[in-house]
């Protein structure tokens, strides 16, 4: 059996884009006698993110990372975020002269900027590329952010898609909000979320947050009207996606939005802005609408054949997000085809 050391800063108990993705392709992996093995903050002291303590990152030397490195012996290294644990692998692997793969899945330049407008994000870049182009590849999952990257001077960008669980995630007549129309945003309530675009749309729907974050207790403040549920999981989560008309995605700065997928798994039409993420995801008057006006957008967005929205989310599966991930991690680490199997 083959063991992927996943040395990440985001895990457990987080919930996001990140920690589920690789949740899911664990899962996958054990029926291909691969191991994806994690490497984080769990392991170590923490201490808070400033501006974000529900965050906590590794507070420890390197050399006590390296140890827990030496110790697991896997047979590939995989490194999904900047932090101290993603720094301190980077700065292993090349000592040691070991490959390994990274992933773009934040943009944390915008989402520094958003908060510390001082620190530009061209810097912040600079940075970043350092850290991905020492790899032996950048997985990337759309091909829109591949060609921002690309632009701003990465390296050897590489594909995987993302998936969804469309048992888990489907149409349901089911209403726990109401019968009135309704409008639904799942995910961190945080700054670089632009949550605001959202609730400030002009439109009768009742909207619903639904999700846990740094400014979830001023957004209730300020916005009364909207029902804030707080953090869903599993059935509940579901239920929610199920009980909306519309799905709002108001970020302009992730790298994905597996929550649109979710949403339109749900058979939930999605209405978001024309930026990298959506636009790879959501085709207009089939599953969703783009436009530069939100409001816009969820006008044309309601009514939307949900079957056929239900329909473009099948198209994602974990699976073959798995085998890509794998497929991936093979090739940068010289594994043959007899190394990794398809169980399928």
């Amino acid at each position: 059996m083959k063991t992927i050391l996943l040395a990440t800063d985001a895990w457990l108990p987080q919930v996001n884009g990140v920690v589920r993705t690789y949740q899911r392709v664990q899962q996958e992996l054990t029926s291909r006698d691969v191991r994806l093995e994690v490497l984080s903050p769990n392991a170590f002291r923490t201490v808070p993110l400033p501006t974000y303590p529900e965050i906590r990152l590794a507070w420890c030397r390197s050399r006590d990372i390296w140890r827990a490195f030496e110790a697991r012996n896997a047979d590939a290294i995989h490194i999904p975020t900047e932090g101290p644990i993603g720094w301190a692998a980077r700065r292993w692997c090349l000592r040691h002269d070991v490959p390994y793969t990274t992933c773009f899945h934040t943009r944390f330049p915008e989402y520094v900027a958003a908060r510390l407008p001082f620190i530009r994000p061209g810097v912040s870049y600079a940075a970043l590329r350092r850290f991905h182009n020492a790899g032996n590849g950048t997985l990337v999952a759309t091909p829109s952010l591949a060609h921002e990257l690309r632009q701003r001077g990465f390296e050897k960008i590489l594909p995987w898609t993302r998936g969804v669980d469309t048992e888990m995630y489907r149409p349901s007549n089911v209403r726990i909000f109401g019968d009135g129309p309704v409008l639904i945003y799942v995910g961190r309530v945080a700054v670089e979320k632009n949550i605001e675009a959202f609730l400030d749309i002009s439109h009768p729907a009742r909207k619903i947050v639904v999700g846990d974050g740094p400014a979830l207790k001023s957004f209730k403040q300020m916005h009364p009207m909207v029902t804030f549920t707080g953090k869903l999981e599993g059935e509940a989560l579901a239920a929610a996606y199920a009980s909306a008309d519309v799905f709002v995605f108001p970020s302009r700065t992730d790298t994905f939005g597996i929550v649109m997928l979710e949403a339109m798994a749900s058979g939930i039409p999605v209405a978001a802005y024309p930026v990298t993420g959506p636009v790879d995801v959501v085709e207009e008057g089939v599953n969703g609408a783009l436009d530069d006006d939100l409001g816009a957008a969820v006008t044309r967005a309601f009514g939307l054949d949900r079957s056929l929205v239900r329909h473009s989310a099948e198209a994602f599966s974990w699976h073959v997000c798995a085998s890509q991930f794998l497929d991936t991690i093979a090739v940068a680490n010289g594994w043959s085809s007899r190394d990794v199997r398809d169980p399928s």
